[in-house]
């Protein structure tokens, strides 16, 4: 019994390692979009408080990037409608992510951030 035991607890903590690694991999793989690009500081304190005229943000400092080439994108549900230029907003602490287009000045689409969410949007 005692052997059953401890080979049980090492599926569970090889399951929990592996998921937790999936985990961090999918969050990594969102950040750095392959067709996006990254936004200045100065660019990303523009584009929030434009966002949050909009709607209400949360209370930290989001990873901002630039979609560069939507049809990339297009078979991910939440770049459905993304084009040129617009902004995807991460926030990781509040696990949210928001698509602004700056030209029309409206909010595209909002998702929470998850596994799930991650999964859908890596490139």
């Amino acid at each position: 019994m005692n052997r059953n035991t401890l080979m049980i607890s090492m599926v569970l903590v090889l399951l929990i390692a592996s998921g937790a690694a999936f985990y961090f991999y999918q969050q990594a793989n969102i950040l750095k979009l392959e067709t996006s690009t990254t936004v200045a500081p100065e660019e990303v304190t523009a584009i929030t408080l434009k966002v949050g005229k909009l709607i209400l943000l949360p209370d930290e400092i989001p990873t901002v990037a630039t979609v560069s080439n939507p049809e990339k994108l297009k078979d991910q549900l939440f770049f459905a409608r993304a084009k040129a230029g617009d902004k995807v907003l991460v926030y990781t602490i509040a696990k949210k992510v928001y698509l602004y287009d700056p030209v029309n000045n409206i909010i595209v689409n909002v998702a929470p951030l998850s596994v799930e969410t991650m999964a859908s949007t890596t490139p």
